[in-house]
């Protein structure tokens, strides 16, 4: 069985692990990536980007990776406020690692929709071979609910391409939490866009002074958005949901809740949001403790990945091949 992963990441070509908490963690996000820390903090981009490539190459599961960069933060007027030095991959460098590694990519824009110029800039990156858009809208501060973005999603609809919204928690980079709930889905599945919800709305610290509740795999505990989704996958023919980052354990803890809702399986795609790490051993899902150690010797990143979430959705899983009904490209 291979299948494509349908969220990754592009880092920006500038990007630098010179931060104390880089200093502290560069070893273990090395040998998670499969890389020397060494060459990684010397040449990052670089040895990220042959990295990635390399792993989608060698991996048992994988055929193709969806990758994406991040948009810069813009105001109302579309002047630049904010461009973070790790995230912040334009989509032309997106399209320039596709085409340099057309076996193992298949690009996806992030076209902040405060540019003016952002309808052209749609159209053009789709002349590139884009197939498909990311909003990181918590990270911009944008409402996507904005009637103003109306034209932008009638092209979307128009191009017939995916938009990948993110719902659920953000730790990875500064955001405004009030643009991160399934409420965001709204216009855009409103206006006719294909709409894929990240991350399954989970994750967010909900119990501050019980902070363990935030790992129980008691569904009581789980997230208000998740559930929410669950039941929009049911209403909207237009709205899928991924699974990247769901190793994560505040989110790991509703793996199992989630294979027995056998209802909205079609409408979930496979994802990882490499390159975020993970853990197996210690994390909130009920594999035995011969399991974790077994799936920890994986080395492949994608493979990695791919035996956690085997344990609970088998290899005849629609979410592996859920990704024909939302990408119109080849190789798919």
């Amino acid at each position: 069985m291979k299948t494509i992963d349908i969220h990754t990441h592009l880092l920006s070509p500038k990007v630098e692990f010179n931060r104390l908490y880089d200093k502290i963690t560069i070893s273990f996000f090395a040998k998670s990536l499969g890389v020397d820390p060494k060459q990684l903090r010397e040449h990052p981009y670089e040895t990220y980007v042959a990295a990635m490539a390399k792993s989608i190459e060698e991996s048992v599961h994988l055929k193709k990776a969806c990758i994406f960069g991040v948009d810069l933060r813009l105001d109302k007027n579309g002047t630049e406020i904010d461009r973070d030095p790790t995230v912040c991959a334009m989509s032309d460098d997106v399209v320039a690692v596709a085409r340099r590694f057309p076996d193992q990519f298949i690009p996806f824009f992030s076209i902040n929709p405060r540019r003016k110029d952002a309808l052209e800039q749609i159209d053009r990156q789709i002349e590139n071979g884009c197939r498909g858009a990311k909003f990181l809208q918590n990270y911009w501060g944008v409402d996507t609910n904005d009637d103003r973005f109306i034209p932008y999603y009638k092209k979307l609809r128009e191009h017939n391409i995916p938009l990948i919204i993110h719902v659920g928690s953000e730790y990875s980079i500064d955001s405004f939490t009030e643009y991160e709930g399934t409420d965001m889905l709204r216009l855009p599945l409103e206006t006719g866009v294909t709409v894929i919800a990240a991350h399954m709305g989970l994750g967010r610290i909900n119990y501050k002074l019980r902070f363990w509740r935030n790992l129980s795999k008691n569904p009581t505990c789980f997230d208000d958005d998740y559930f929410k989704l669950l039941k929009m996958l049911k209403i909207h023919p237009n709205l899928y949901a991924d699974i990247s980052a769901i190793l994560a354990p505040m989110r790991a803890r509703a793996l199992r809740h989630l294979s027995q809702q056998t209802d909205v399986h079609e409408k979930i795609l496979f994802g990882t949001d490499y390159p975020v790490p993970f853990t197996v051993r210690l994390n909130s899902y009920d594999l035995s403790l011969d399991s974790r150690k077994i799936i920890a010797e994986v080395k492949n990143p994608f493979d990695r990945y791919m035996a956690v979430i085997q344990e609970y959705f088998p290899s005849d899983s629609p979410i592996y091949s859920n990704h024909s009904k939302v990408l119109n490209c080849s190789g798919s």
